[in-house]
């Protein structure tokens, strides 16, 4: 599954059963056209540049031609605070096989007529239309989105479905190509989209010289529930938020709730009725997501084995452990712990000789 992309992982029998379109045929990305507006972010601009506006040809990548495009001549200004002036207008979008949308400070505004005339033709002539992060929505005030499944940053992941009901949102993958269109989550998940765009067209080993030279993995496992922050919510039952508490702080023992609603002063049928009123969830999902939640925090800054994490948060064994939070978090306990220690690991730094 390692070179398989992350909602194909995630989403297996949509694609076993056919139900996901045609990705399209291999080879076929060679021009590259990218849109920025005014505020753009600078990030998510600059992993199009990356990925695609470099010569690597001395590492075997094929050459792309890549442009930066702006709706209107004259400069646009970056959230960071500075601005750009591109050569190229939307009539160069009419050439790209890959056209890639940037997130703005308008990003929740309708697309401009002419921007949505443009994605629309490159659509129909057979290119991938492509956004990263929250740029997810003007692809679905453009309508490109209508019926087909996308993704974008977590925090905006609500606003997208709710906003736009013809879209089948996605919210914990870190991305998702759905036949010519494509979307990927927050920041750096723009880079996985990439990656996979020329994983398609071109090949692992394209795929991977590019990250090497990025210094980057060439494919990430998990999705965006990695990222995410599980905190206990407060309740505005203080009987209910003592029982929640108590469980947080006892999560490596046998609860039930029989025993968690003595605890509220309830019977069991009214724990769960005013559990789900509270939280949104049963106390079963609840007690499941405190325990994943407490073994991220020890696969993250512990040394303690998968199957003391999985003693110490109650799943049993380092099997039950695994199955819950593969579920919930999109990856393993170990590829997890890896991904974390990882991002910690010490810089070696190689000193020169003096007068080199």
């Amino acid at each position: 599954m390692a070179d398989l992309p992350t909602f194909v992982q995630i989403l297996p029998r949509e694609l076993i059963a056919g139900r996901l379109r045609p990705m399209g045929v291999a080879g076929d990305l060679h021009d590259v056209a990218v849109v920025v507006g005014e505020g753009f972010s600078a990030f998510e601009f600059s992993v199009a540049c990356e990925v695609f506006g470099i010569d690597r040809t001395d590492d075997g990548v094929p050459p792309f031609r890549f442009a930066v495009c702006t709706e209107q001549a004259g400069p646009v200004g970056s959230r960071q605070g500075f601005s750009l002036t591109a050569e190229h207008r939307l009539d160069r979008l009419d050439d790209a096989d890959l056209v890639i949308v940037t997130p703005t400070e308008l990003h929740r505004g309708a697309a401009g007529e002419r921007l949505r005339e443009r994605l629309h033709a490159a659509v129909e002539r057979g290119a991938t239309v492509a956004s990263f992060c929250s740029a997810a929505f003007t692809l679905a005030h453009a309508g490109l989105l209508d019926g087909r499944r996308a993704t974008t940053h977590y925090r905006h992941a609500a606003e997208l479905a709710r906003r736009f009901p013809l879209v089948e949102v996605v919210p914990d993958v870190l991305y998702v190509e759905d036949g010519p269109v494509a979307t990927s989550a927050g920041t750096s998940a723009g880079i996985d989209l990439s990656l996979h765009l020329v994983r398609r067209h071109h090949g692992s080993a394209v795929a991977t010289a590019i990250a090497r030279r990025m210094v980057v993995p060439p494919h990430r496992d998990g999705g965006q529930a990695q990222f995410v922050e599980a905190p206990v919510r407060a309740c505005a039952d203080a009987s209910l938020q003592d029982a929640l508490t108590w469980a947080v702080a006892h999560l490596d023992e046998d609860i039930d709730v029989a025993g968690w609603s003595r605890r509220a002063a309830v019977s069991p049928r009214t724990f769960a009725r005013r559990f789900r009123a509270e939280t949104g969830v049963t106390p079963h999902r609840w007690l499941l997501e405190q325990r994943v939640a407490a073994a991220r925090a020890l696969l993250e800054d512990g040394d303690e084995s998968v199957d003391e994490v999985a003693r110490r948060c109650g799943f049993g064994s380092a099997a039950m452990l695994r199955q819950h939070f593969l579920r919930l978090v999109g990856t393993t306990p170990t590829a997890y712990r890896r991904t974390y220690r990882g991002a910690r690991a010490p810089v070696a730094v190689r000193l020169m000789p003096a007068g080199a």
